[in-house]
C-alpha cells in the first residue's frame, strides 16, 4: 500500500495565465488544491521536486501531506500538465482528502510467473487489455498495483478481473461483468495444434507404442 509523502508548497496570489507564467519564471510550478467542500487553495511547488515526483511513477496514486507555509493539507494529484515540447511540468491539480473517505483511482496492473506460464512457454504472447483498472479505494490504503498470476494460463485463455486477489476494501468501478484484463494469444508462425509441454513429453512414447506390431494370439 502507498504511504503519504511530504511535500512543501508556497501559497500564491492571482490566477490565470499571466500569474502562472510569473510563477514559472521563478522556477516553480503553479498548482491548486480543491475539493472536500472547501475553497480552492492556489499554491506553487519546487520545479525540480515536482519533476522528480512525476517521472518516478505512481504520482497519481500517491497521497501527499502538503505543507503550505505551516498548514498541512492532505491531497492526491488528480491531473498534471506537461509542456508539449520539453515535457516539463506546467501545472498540477490536487484533490483534498478527508479521513476515512474513498476515492476513484486508476490502479496499475502487474503480472507474475511469466516464466512458468504454459501459454508463454509455448511461444504465445501476453496481450494486456487494461494496463490499469479503475477502482474505488480507501484514501488511507491506496494500492500501488494489483497482481495477476499467469501460472496456469494457456494460449487462448483470458485473464479476468476475478483472477486477481484484490486488496481489502478495494473494488473495481465496473461491477456488472467479469471483465478481461489480459489474454494469452498465439503469435505468427505458431502451430495452433502444437501440444503443451506435458503432452509433448508424452508424444514420443505414445508414437513408439503405436508403432509396435500387435502381439499374435
Amino acid at each position: 500500500m502507498s504511504t503519504n509523502k511530504q511535500l512543501a508548497a508556497m501559497g500564491r496570489e492571482g490566477t490565470g495565465k499571466g500569474a502562472a507564467r510569473a510563477i514559472r519564471r521563478e522556477g516553480r510550478v503553479p498548482a491548486v488544491i480543491y475539493g472536500a467542500g472547501k475553497p480552492p487553495v492556489t499554491i506553487s511547488l519546487d520545479f525540480n521536486t515536482t519533476t522528480k515526483l512525476i517521472y518516478a511513477g505512481h504520482f497519481l496514486t500517491t497521497v501527499f501531506d502538503i505543507d503550505v507555509e505551516g498548514e498541512k493539507i492532505r491531497a492526491i494529484p488528480r491531473d498534471y500538465q506537461l509542456d508539449v515540447v520539453k515535457d516539463f511540468p506546467m501545472h498540477v491539480d490536487f484533490l483534498r482528502l478527508e479521513a476515512n473517505s474513498r476515492i476513484k483511482v486508476e490502479i496499475p496492473v502487474h503480472f507474475i510467473n511469466q516464466d512458468i506460464c504454459p501459454g508463454l512457454k509455448r511461444g504465445g504472447a501476453l496481450n494486456i487489455v487494461r494496463h490499469a483498472v479503475e477502482m474505488m479505494v480507501p484514501v488511507d490504503a491506496i494500492p500501488e498495483s494489483i497482481t495477476g498470476d499467469l501460472a496456469t494460463f494457456d494460449i487462448g485463455d483470458s485473464i479476468h478481473i476475478s483472477a486477481f486477489k484484490l486488496p481489502e476494501n478495494c473494488k473495481p468501478t465496473i461491477t456488472n461483468r467479469d471483465f478481461t484484463v489480459a489474454t494469452i494469444q498465439m503469435t505468427g508462425g505458431m502451430d495452433e495444434d502444437a501440444p503443451a509441454e506435458g503432452d509433448a513429453a508424452a508424444a514420443p512414447a505414445a508414437a513408439a507404442s503405436a508403432a509396435k506390431p500387435a502381439a499374435k494370439k
